[in-house]
């Protein structure tokens, strides 16, 4: 699989706006996003867990190209803590629990727009920008 790029973020963006889902970039895949230099394999998405958001990711999921199955349907409405998806147009991750953050809407308070506003978590003791 080739690296993660920007046009895949887009791409999520517009799908995961389309169906009103709830995300932000999280992990490296995030960093690379606010100009941090690296590569990554996948995107990763921290989701926000709610029965209406989950279904929303669902049809975003198969809008953006995702062969969605019965089984990671159930695991993506009862909010698994880790999804991964390796069945679609790029390999993404989605977290509904990710290490050292409780709640989604203490992220998305904390979140950083990008671009045409692709939502990035920024860590509370936020990091300088890349030079």
């Amino acid at each position: 699989m080739a690296a993660f790029e920007y046009r895949q973020a887009e791409e999520v963006r517009d799908a995961f706006r389309r169906h009103g889902c709830k995300y932000l970039f999280i992990g490296k895949s995030g960093a690379i996003l606010l100009g941090f230099p690296d590569t990554t394999q996948d995107a990763d998405l921290f989701v926000r867990k709610d029965e209406d958001n989950c279904r929303s990711i669902v049809e975003a999921l198969v809008d953006l190209g995702f062969e969605i199955d019965e089984s990671q349907k159930t695991e993506i409405l009862r909010g698994k803590d880790f999804i991964q998806l390796k069945n679609g147009p790029f390999d993404l991750d989605l977290i509904f629990a990710p290490d050292g953050i409780e709640k989604f809407d203490d992220a998305w308070d904390r979140r950083i727009g990008v671009g045409s506003v692709i939502h990035v978590f920024c860590h509370p003791r936020r990091i300088s920008s890349p030079s």
